[in-house]
Protein backbone atom coordinates (compact mmCIF):
# COMPACT_ATOMS: atom_id res chain seq x y z
CA UNK A 1 0.00 0.00 0.00
CA UNK A 2 1.15 3.20 -0.77
CA UNK A 3 1.76 5.97 1.91
CA UNK A 4 -1.57 6.44 3.59
CA UNK A 5 -1.64 9.92 4.29
CA UNK A 6 -4.84 11.46 3.56
CA UNK A 7 -7.02 14.61 4.38
CA UNK A 8 -10.43 14.78 5.66
CA UNK A 9 -12.37 14.64 2.72
CA UNK A 10 -10.07 11.53 0.87
CA UNK A 11 -10.01 8.21 2.67
CA UNK A 12 -7.61 5.85 2.12
CA UNK A 13 -9.03 2.23 1.16
CA UNK A 14 -7.27 -0.63 3.80
CA UNK A 15 -5.49 -3.64 1.53
CA UNK A 16 -3.32 -4.29 4.01
CA UNK A 17 -1.20 -2.90 6.87
CA UNK A 18 -1.27 -0.23 8.62
CA UNK A 19 -4.30 -1.27 10.54
CA UNK A 20 -7.08 -3.95 9.53
CA UNK A 21 -10.17 -4.34 11.46
CA UNK A 22 -12.27 -8.33 10.84
CA UNK A 23 -15.07 -8.58 9.58
CA UNK A 24 -17.02 -9.01 12.51
CA UNK A 25 -15.24 -5.78 13.79
CA UNK A 26 -16.43 -3.85 10.82
CA UNK A 27 -20.32 -5.35 11.97
CA UNK A 28 -19.99 -4.38 15.32
CA UNK A 29 -19.08 -1.07 15.06
CA UNK A 30 -22.05 -0.33 12.11
CA UNK A 31 -24.35 -1.76 14.69
CA UNK A 32 -23.38 0.23 17.37
CA UNK A 33 -23.24 3.41 15.31
CA UNK A 34 -26.86 2.43 13.91
CA UNK A 35 -27.88 1.97 17.76
CA UNK A 36 -26.79 5.27 17.94
CA UNK A 37 -28.46 6.66 15.09
CA UNK A 38 -25.44 8.14 13.76
CA UNK A 39 -25.28 9.28 10.55
CA UNK A 40 -23.44 7.73 7.35
CA UNK A 41 -20.66 11.23 7.64
CA UNK A 42 -19.38 9.22 10.69
CA UNK A 43 -16.38 7.19 11.71
CA UNK A 44 -14.46 5.44 14.45
CA UNK A 45 -11.55 7.15 15.81
CA UNK A 46 -8.57 4.81 16.70
CA UNK A 47 -5.66 6.26 19.58
CA UNK A 48 -3.31 5.14 21.55
CA UNK A 49 -2.57 7.10 24.81
CA UNK A 50 0.19 7.13 28.26
CA UNK A 51 -1.50 5.09 30.58
CA UNK A 52 -3.31 2.01 31.30
CA UNK A 53 -2.01 -0.93 33.20
CA UNK A 54 1.05 -2.32 30.70
CA UNK A 55 2.13 1.69 29.79
CA UNK A 56 -0.04 2.17 26.80
CA UNK A 57 -4.06 1.96 26.23
CA UNK A 58 -6.28 1.97 22.99
CA UNK A 59 -9.35 4.53 22.87
CA UNK A 60 -11.73 4.07 20.07
CA UNK A 61 -14.79 6.98 19.78
CA UNK A 62 -17.14 7.84 17.06
CA UNK A 63 -16.40 11.40 14.90
CA UNK A 64 -17.63 12.67 12.07
CA UNK A 65 -14.92 14.87 11.35
CA UNK A 66 -11.29 14.35 10.67
CA UNK A 67 -8.61 16.46 12.10
CA UNK A 68 -5.80 18.08 10.86
CA UNK A 69 -2.89 15.66 11.49
CA UNK A 70 -5.08 12.58 10.92
CA UNK A 71 -4.68 10.12 8.34
CA UNK A 72 -8.43 8.63 7.06
CA UNK A 73 -8.38 5.00 6.42
CA UNK A 74 -11.41 3.14 5.04
CA UNK A 75 -12.68 -0.52 5.53
CA UNK A 76 -15.52 -2.36 3.77
CA UNK A 77 -17.49 1.49 3.93
CA UNK A 78 -16.26 2.24 7.77
CA UNK A 79 -14.14 5.33 7.91
CA UNK A 80 -10.98 5.16 10.48
CA UNK A 81 -9.74 8.66 11.90
CA UNK A 82 -5.91 8.18 13.29
CA UNK A 83 -3.81 10.96 14.94
CA UNK A 84 0.05 11.17 13.69
CA UNK A 85 1.31 10.32 17.58
CA UNK A 86 -0.58 7.36 17.72
CA UNK A 87 -0.12 6.09 14.13
CA UNK A 88 3.40 4.33 14.49
CA UNK A 89 1.98 2.16 17.85
CA UNK A 90 -0.92 1.27 15.34
CA UNK A 91 0.95 -0.06 12.65
CA UNK A 92 -0.22 -3.86 11.72
CA UNK A 93 -2.45 -3.98 14.70
CA UNK A 94 -5.48 -5.96 13.95
CA UNK A 95 -9.04 -5.08 16.03
CA UNK A 96 -11.33 -8.25 16.40
CA UNK A 97 -14.65 -8.32 18.53
CA UNK A 98 -14.79 -10.94 20.58
CA UNK A 99 -17.40 -13.06 22.30
CA UNK A 100 -16.24 -15.31 25.30
CA UNK A 101 -17.42 -16.98 28.34
CA UNK A 102 -16.87 -13.86 30.66
CA UNK A 103 -15.93 -10.86 28.53
CA UNK A 104 -17.01 -9.43 25.10
CA UNK A 105 -15.97 -6.92 23.47
CA UNK A 106 -13.24 -5.35 21.02
CA UNK A 107 -9.80 -7.38 20.81
CA UNK A 108 -6.88 -5.48 19.56
CA UNK A 109 -3.70 -7.95 18.37
CA UNK A 110 -0.25 -5.86 18.01
CA UNK A 111 2.85 -7.69 16.87
CA UNK A 112 4.94 -5.30 18.30
CA UNK A 113 3.72 -5.10 21.71
CA UNK A 114 6.29 -6.63 24.24
CA UNK A 115 3.68 -7.12 27.23
CA UNK A 116 0.09 -6.90 27.48
CA UNK A 117 -2.56 -7.12 30.47
CA UNK A 118 -5.30 -9.42 31.26
CA UNK A 119 -7.76 -6.74 30.47
CA UNK A 120 -6.37 -6.68 26.52
CA UNK A 121 -6.85 -2.67 26.54
CA UNK A 122 -3.52 -2.00 27.58
CA UNK A 123 0.04 -2.95 26.21
CA UNK A 124 4.19 -2.22 26.07
CA UNK A 125 6.15 -1.62 23.37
Amino acid sequence: MSEAHAHADHAVPIDGPPIALTEVAVERFRSVMQQEKLGADYGVRLAVSSGGCSGMSYSMSFENQARADDTVLEQDGLKLFIDAESAPYLQGVTIDYVVGLHKEGFKFVNPKATRTCGCGESFGV
